[in-house]
């Protein structure tokens, strides 16, 4: 049980994620002065903590095994199936959501009597932008925990 307290890899990736969906709630606050705590735990907006967990993970198995091993491969290989799906799959999802909740409301204003349809969420995935940000910000943790702070 001690090695899991003790795996950095694991655990700087945690953080890496955790940093990534706090700073997402302090964004919200400081672009529109409204305090929303909820966002820590929901799926997309700026930056994506999916993509900083798996960049954390990548950067430090590579700073660690080195580039060139097969582990870091597949460390690689996993990151990015996770940031494709993100700025893919999850995002057009999340724009489907926008559309069905669209024609939803247009609906109910159609049949005002017994019509009430639960909203979609909307942010599943994330923009190119959005996971940029996140991967930088799994890099720079990883540096921070295998190479700034040895």
């Amino acid at each position: 049980m001690a090695e899991l307290f003790e795996n950095r890899w694991l655990w700087t990736a945690v953080l890496a994620s955790l940093g990534a969906q706090v700073l997402k709630v302090l964004l919200i606050l400081a672009l529109t002065r409204r305090w929303e705590p909820d966002k820590f735990v929901e799926t997309g907006g700026m930056p994506s903590s999916h993509t900083a967990m798996v960049a954390a993970l990548s950067t430090g198995v590579g700073l660690t095994q080195g580039l060139g091993s097969p582990l870091f491969a597949v460390a690689v290989v996993f990151s990015l199936i996770v940031m494709y799906d993100a700025t893919g799959v999850r995002h057009a999802s999340g724009l489907q959501a926008r559309l069905l909740n669209e024609l939803v409301a247009e609906l109910r204003e159609v049949v005002r009597e017994g019509f009430a349809p639960v909203p979609l969420r909307v942010l599943l995935g994330h923009t190119y932008l959005e996971v940029a940000v996140g991967a930088i910000l799994g890099v720079l943790a990883a540096l921070a925990a295998f190479v700034w702070i040895p």
